[in-house]
This record gives C-alpha cells, sequence and structure tokens, in this order.
C-alpha cells in the first residue's frame, strides 16, 4: 500500500488563494493549507503535514490545481462518478464548502482508514488533505475525531516572505525590492518578480534561485558545464549566448552566462544572465531574465540580490 509521503511526492504545488483562516489552524512551514490537529499529532518534519509520534497516523497538506475542485463538483453535479474509488460528499470546512472521500484497506492485518479532502482556494489553486489512520496507533483516532479536525481545514491566502525565505537551503540577504516572493519547489528554489508569481520569460523581470548538482571539479570543465545547463532553460527561441565566463561570487568559483533571446507568443526580445557559484556538494543557480529594453535597470538589482546570498 502506498504510503503517504508518496503520494505527497505526486502533488504539484502550484499557486496562491483567497479564503479565511481559521483562528487555531496550524500551517506547517511553507504550506497555505492548515488545520486543527487533533491532539497527539504535531508537525512532520519529512512531509508537508501532521503525524502521531509512532508516525502509524499521517495527515498530509498540499496545493493541486484550481480545475480539480471544479472537476469533482461538475461530475457530481452531473451524476458522474470521479474515478473508480470511493464516491466524494459535500462537507463543511472552515475554509468553506469541501468534499472528502474515506475507504478502508490493509497492511497486512492491520487495517488502515483513508480519507481525502479537497476545497476550493479560487482562481489559483485547491487545497488538499490526506490522512491515514492505522488501527495499531498507540493512540488511535475515532471516526468522529478525525472528521472534526478535517472540519477544521483552512487556507491562507499568502505564506509570509520571512517564513519561506528561512525553509530555504541559502540565506537572501538582499531582496532587490522584487514585488513577489514565492517559493517554487519546498525547501528548494525561490522567484523574485516584479509581476506576480506566472509571470513568465516575457513578462517583468524575474529571477529564480535555486540548487542543483556540485558541477565539475576541474575549471577546465566548468564554461562547457554551464553552457549546456543554460541550454535547459525553458521559454526560450532563437536563444543565443553572447558571453560565457569565470567570475568569483564573494570569494567562490563561479561562471556567467549570458544570452540573448526572444520568449512569449510576441516573440518579446530578452536577455538572460545565468550565474553558477560552485560549492562542494551542491551549487547554487541564478537564473535572472528581463526584457531587453528594461535590461539596464533590472541587471544591477539583479546582481545585488547574488551578491547577497550566503550557505546556511
Amino acid at each position: 500500500m502506498k504510503t503517504i509521503v508518496r503520494v505527497l511526492t505526486l502533488v504539484a504545488l502550484t499557486a496562491a488563494g483567497h479564503s479565511a483562516i481559521a483562528a487555531d489552524a496550524v500551517f506547517p512551514p511553507g504550506a497555505r493549507v492548515g488545520l486543527v490537529p487533533a491532539e497527539g499529532l504535531a508537525v512532520a518534519k519529512e512531509f508537508l503535514g501532521f503525524e502521531a509520534e509512532d508516525q502509524k497516523i499521517k495527515v498530509g497538506v498540499a496545493e493541486i490545481p484550481p480545475a480539480a475542485f471544479e472537476a469533482v463538483e461538475t461530475a457530481l453535479k452531473e451524476g458522474k462518478t470521479a474515478g473508480p474509488g470511493p464516491k466524494p460528499e459535500a462537507f463543511e470546512t472552515a475554509a468553506g464548502k469541501a468534499y472528502i472521500t474515506s475507504d478502508t484497506g490493509k497492511d497486512g492485518a492491520t487495517a488502515i482508514r483513508m480519507y481525502s479532502l479537497i476545497v476550493s482556494g479560487g482562481e489559483k489553486f485547491t487545497g488538499y488533505v490526506i490522512a491515514q489512520v492505522r488501527d495499531d496507533a498507540a493512540k488511535p483516532l475515532s471516526e468522529e475525531i478525525i472528521r472534526k479536525m478535517l472540519s477544521s481545514v483552512a487556507l491562507r491566502k499568502e505564506v509570509p516572505v520571512e517564513e519561506q525565505l528561512s525553509l530555504l537551503p541559502f540565506k537572501i540577504g538582499d531582496l532587490g525590492d522584487f514585488k513577489t516572493v514565492r517559493t517554487l519547489a519546498p525547501r528548494s528554489s525561490v522567484l523574485l518578480t516584479d509581476g506576480t508569481e506566472d509571470t513568465k520569460l516575457d513578462g517583468a523581470p524575474y529571477m529564480v534561485i535555486g540548487l542543483v548538482g556540485a558541477g565539475p571539479e576541474k575549471s577546465d570543465d566548468r564554461g562547457r558545464f554551464a553552457q549546456q545547463v543554460a541550454a535547459t532553460i525553458p521559454g526560450l527561441r532563437n536563444a543565443r549566448i553572447t558571453s560565457s565566463e569565470p567570475l568569483r561570487i564573494e570569494g567562490t568559483p563561479g561562471y556567467e552566462t549570458r544570452i540573448d533571446a526572444v520568449a512569449g507568443k510576441d516573440d518579446t526580445p530578452v536577455t538572460v544572465v545565468q550565474w553558477l557559484r560552485f560549492g562542494s556538494g551542491s551549487s547554487l543557480r541564478i537564473i535572472a531574465s528581463a526584457t531587453r529594453e528594461e535590461w539596464p535597470k533590472a541587471f544591477p538589482r539583479f546582481r545585488a540580490v547574488r551578491d547577497g546570498i550566503d550557505p546556511r
């Protein structure tokens, strides 16, 4: 039987939503979906959610595409089933109308109860909760307690910037006055932009900062590696590398690669810079993009952010 951790790895984390926040709801760090955990449950360390001390009760939270809620609601209105599993039922939560499913299974001789719940977060995301309760848990939870806990599900519009940044494996000392800060992958990468979190390469100036593999140990191989990695930047057409050269970033070996290209449906001319800051276990990768027209003003901001990043 799949564990809850495996299920959560399949869930895409995306976009923002709009809803009220229950006063006592607990939000796992970085999550916009929270609830009031039942007695005996604490924030999990290995996934977004909550778990019992013996790990035999797990409740995961995540964000999935907004169309998920609409699809379930439409299927129920039309009298269609959403799949081979149990039929969702309407369910009220602190965040508003939701749909819940419940099922049972076994792990050997041990009975397991499973619950999943979705709630609309507006136009940007659907809140998703999945719970797995083993009957051999040290402190079992009754059906009534589980449903009471799930009815406390709440959503928050945004994760505070300080909270997002505290989860990253590096520290950002200067945010370059960017208007939007949004983690793209939990505890891994972050987007800074003057637009919304949906900004594309042909939109407002933005930066994506994250970690990649350590990269080549020999300096002679780093130029080729930098160009190969730069070629994987999505959304660029007619891309042309205009410069690629080694440099030191805050005393650490690095590489700067600049690209001229076009992006978007209107073939907007953009300039992109990729900085690699090599490390022993992993390397920091920074991708910064602006339209050709905005580049002169954007580049000093990009560089200020780059120079303010330190490992934890």
